[in-house]
């Protein structure tokens, strides 16, 4: 059953890591994804590893949810230099095809698959995943040692590592993609069912990098999501 973290902690701490340090694991490995509620863009999942021994982690750090994304910008190069990390994706047209629940799992394990190839043992490792339901395990080829923790993106200096790397990258992203479709102006609102995103939609239409399936067109011509 899931554990419950702090639900009012802001500034992450390294304890929750230490407890499966001091039950013998090595490695400590933070998930926790970006994009779930958007209805453009892809789904990004971030890992970021934390070793035994590990007593510091960079100043400033906290969930990206919690951050501008000035401070977010400011913190990613802390973070890529504090240790071993990786972000993978899930596009719109692979969240339409098989549903996010699948594709957070898959992005998951493309994250973790890079991981793996940068020399850090995953199946070695405890997967500290943010949330109280695993969406991870059912994409995995082979069983990993994966915890779920309720408020772990906010407690778990891990998790908010991983969280800021997957939001960092998704957002460049969604900037690139604005370059090309400036009418949804997804360079600020990054894809999620703003304003001027609906505006965007009902005047021009959707686009390959829009999540069809979430979305429904009236006969008037206005967006909105699908229920």
């Amino acid at each position: 059953m899931p554990v419950a973290a702090d639900p009012l902690a802001k500034d992450p701490t390294l304890d929750v890591e230490r407890e499966f340090f001091d039950t013998g694991a090595r490695i400590v490995i933070g998930v926790d994804e970006v994009g779930r509620g958007a209805i453009a863009g892809p789904v990004a999942v971030g890992v970021h590893a934390v070793t035994a021994g590990t007593d510091a982690f960079p100043d400033g750090l906290r969930d990206s949810k919690l951050l501008s994304e000035k401070r977010r910008d400011l913190v990613a190069p802390l973070v890529h230099s504090w240790g071993a990390g990786a972000v993978g994706f899930a596009s719109a047209e692979e969240i339409d095809t098989h549903g996010i629940t699948t594709m957070l799992g898959q992005a998951a394990r493309r994250a973790l698959l890079e991981l793996r190839a940068a020399g850090v043992p995953v199946e070695h490792s405890v997967i500290l995943l943010d949330g109280a339901h695993d969406w991870l395990s059912a994409a995995l080829r082979a069983p990993l040692d994966v915890r779920t923790r309720v408020g772990a993106d906010r407690a778990c200096a891990s998790v908010a590592a991983a969280s800021v790397r997957a939001k960092v990258a998704r957002d460049a992203l969604m900037r690139e993609a604005d370059e090309a479709h400036p009418e949804y102006a997804w360079a600020s609102n990054k894809g999620y069912g703003a304003k001027a995103h609906f505006a965007g939609i009902a005047a021009r239409g959707l686009t390959e990098l829009h999540r069809h399936t979430w979305i429904k067109l009236s006969a008037v011509g206005s967006a909105s999501l699908e229920a």
